[in-house]
């Protein structure tokens, strides 16, 4: 179970040279992702919605609160937890010169993975993910599709128990995302626990178990997507974005 306690990210940002001003990013933040659970974190653009996620894989530190997976934090566990941790972000970048293939063998190796289990995974990860035609390609050749797939498995040769992904299907085609979702789908099956950053409410709407909402560096609301649309009187989650921020979108 991942447990986010009132976590706040606080930045400092230079006007000129005698003035500095600060602000938060996220504000006193707390929901739990239970086992085989996958979380929708919602939110427009700005929200804080990475930087949230970034603090949650140990990417960044808090500046107050804390994270707790399977009862470790950052600060003792760091190692162990990253063990169990896979963490996908549009701002990842991938090493131009090699394939996906060797990519993954290279990831593989860096978790200690024996050879022959390696390479029995590396061919799963492949055929799952529909990446025969192109997985001894160079990664500076590769469409953005090609690309977002091989970052996703890149995350997947340890096999961990936690998926942290920020925007996994953003700017991708149709059978692009259905490929990535299809996953996400089935990683829930298997009892893995997925974080899902997000701007697009259907797609949230289609595959996740519970919902926070972020606005402006604050939740405000954190349920399932009917209970949402229950408390909101709406019938799909962009519209209960809407009525919770009181905007309008029209």
């Amino acid at each position: 179970m991942i447990e986010v306690k009132n976590i706040t990210k606080e930045f400092k940002k230079k006007i000129d040279q005698k003035k500095t001003i600060s602000f938060l990013a996220d504000d006193n933040i707390s929901f739990e992702a239970l086992d085989g659970e996958i979380v929708g974190i919602l939110g427009p653009n700005g929200a804080g919605k990475t930087t949230l996620l970034r603090m949650i894989a140990g990417i960044m530190e808090p500046t107050k609160g804390e994270v707790i997976i399977d009862g470790m934090n950052h600060n003792k566990d760091s190692i162990e937890i990253r063990k169990n941790i896979a963490f996908l972000t549009g701002n990842t970048k991938l090493y131009k010169d090699i394939s996906p293939y060797e990519l993954l063998y290279m990831f593989g190796e860096y978790y200690g993975i024996p050879k022959k289990k390696l390479v029995k995974r590396i061919k799963e990860i492949i055929d799952k993910f529909d990446m025969k035609s192109f997985q001894h390609q160079k990664i500076d050749t590769l469409s953005t599709g090609q690309y977002q797939r091989t970052g996703i498995c890149r995350c997947l040769v340890h096999d961990p128990k936690y998926y942290i992904l920020d925007e996994p299907t953003s700017g991708l085609d149709v059978i692009s995302s259905k490929v990535i979702i299809d996953f996400v789908k089935e990683a829930k099956s298997l009892g893995k626990t997925i974080l899902y950053s997000t701007h697009y409410m259907e797609e949230a709407e289609n595959i996740c178990d519970k919902i926070v909402m972020i606005n402006k560096g604050k939740v405000i609301t954190v349920g399932t997507p009917d209970e949402i649309k229950e408390k909101t009187k709406t019938t799909n989650l962009r519209d209960s974005f809407f009525a919770l921020v009181g905007g309008n979108h029209e």
